[in-house]
């Protein structure tokens, strides 16, 4: 789901940030544009797990910041699933103004459904809170994985990659292709976390020392 639009993004134009240039651009490409939006909110939902488990990995380190630092990841998955968008340009909305944009008969109704996409790509384009949620989310759980059983260059990267993601979608509407320095760390975030949480999840139990009581 990573990868098919990056290749897709590498190989087909991207998609222009105008209303009505958008609205060409989606009933040409229409299969790229809907294969893009999928995959990048479809994202959610792996993401979902991951945070579920990174945070029932971590309660017995920090029950309170972890329970914290996953209710930020779920949280803003749930919103970006709900939105159904994701920048740059991609909505579900589009696609329903690309088919009325193909059909109208006059200047004017193409005009008006161009102006509705520029407002719907406003939105979509402008700082996303559930992005932010993301990025808080991992930062507040590597800084728990940094206190706990987890690899020290894990966590570090975690912290690194959750304050870059803060500051990157912030300021995403004006620092441009700088974010990319974020969406390149936010997957590699996730695999290694995923191979983490697998690895966590073979080693055998802690021996019982002592005399434990029933």
């Amino acid at each position: 789901m990573v990868l098919i639009p990056l290749v897709l993004l590498a190989t087909v134009p991207i998609p222009p940030s105008s209303g009505a240039a958008l609205l060409e651009y989606i009933g040409t490409h229409r299969v790229v544009y809907l294969v893009e939006l999928v995959c990048f909110v479809g994202l959610s939902v792996p993401a979902l797990v991951v945070f579920s488990a990174w945070a029932m990995a971590l309660k017995h380190v920090d029950k309170s910041l972890a329970l914290v630092g996953g209710l930020f990841g779920i949280a803003s998955e749930v919103t970006a699933l709900a939105v159904g968008s994701s920048p740059q340009s991609l909505n579900g909305g589009l696609l329903t103004l690309s088919t009325a944009y193909e059909s109208a008969s006059t200047a004017d109704q193409r005009a008006g459904l161009a102006s509705a996409a520029d407002a719907v790509i406003a939105t979509t384009n402008a700082m996303s809170w559930a992005g932010v949620l993301t990025a808080a989310g991992i930062l507040v759980l590597s800084l728990v994985a940094w206190r706990g059983p987890v690899p020290a260059r894990v966590a570090a990267f975690g912290i690194l990659t959750g304050a870059v993601g803060i500051v990157a979608e912030a300021l995403r509407p004006v620092i441009g292709d700088g974010y990319l320095l974020y969406g390149l760390l936010l997957p590699v975030w996730f695999a290694l976390t995923a191979w983490t949480l697998h690895t966590l999840g073979r080693r055998p139990p802690a021996p019982v020392t002592g005399n434990p009581r029933i």
